[in-house]
């Protein structure tokens, strides 16, 4: 599918086929192109949660006020990021450059979100959403419908999944066949709404 078409056909499905498995080379072949993703400084803040076990997906359910999805979807994802990969090894996103522009980034790396709390959580959370369309538009472009969530109680994902200190949980994301096409879209802004040229 052209990527245009995608984005234009991408709708958030609630409702899936339970009995159907993504095969594995189709896995693969997401997870490929949603490492692709862009992040500040190319700190690669994501994690990403492959939910298999049944009871844990009946629990995660559970904390997502019983959303059939999180259960019937082929692919459960829970999108996380760590807070703290500026500081966590940074060197390994850059170990393929030359040692000057390393050298370079690493400190600037440093200096842009030392003692930034905000700042590092926003950049987090910014990645995981930068993420989560780039796989929302490659599962589409693959024949697939995915679905992104934020209704769920958050504590609990994170204590269910074991989620470590300094990460975060941006949002949940099912991906598989659906069995029911969206509704209409319910009502769009206006550009001349959204578009605001120099100053607001």
């Amino acid at each position: 599918m052209h990527t245009l078409d995608a984005i234009m056909s991408r709708r958030a499905i609630k409702h899936y086929d339970a009995t159907f498995h993504m095969p594995e080379a189709d896995v693969e072949r997401l997870f490929r192109h949603l490492l692709q993703a862009p992040t500040s400084y190319n700190l690669q803040h994501w994690r990403f949660v492959q939910v298999e076990d049944p009871q844990l997906r009946a629990e995660l359910r559970v904390a997502a006020w019983d959303q059939a999805q999180i259960t019937d979807a082929s692919l459960l994802l829970v999108l996380c990021a760590d807070t703290q990969a500026w500081q966590n090894d940074p060197g390994h996103c850059w170990r393929d450059a030359p040692a000057d522009t390393r050298d370079l980034m690493l400190s600037m790396i440093h200096d842009f979100y030392a003692g930034k709390p905000q700042l590092q959580r926003d950049e987090a959370i910014r990645s995981v959403g930068i993420a989560a369309q780039t796989a929302m538009l490659a599962a589409s472009a693959m024949g697939y419908d995915s679905c992104p969530m934020i209704g769920f109680d958050a504590e609990c994902v994170a204590e269910l999944i074991r989620l470590p200190p300094g990460h975060v949980v941006g949002m949940m994301l099912t991906i598989g066949k659906g069995t029911r096409a969206a509704h209409s879209r319910p009502g769009q802004r206006s550009l001349d709404a959204v578009r605001i040229l120099n100053r607001f």
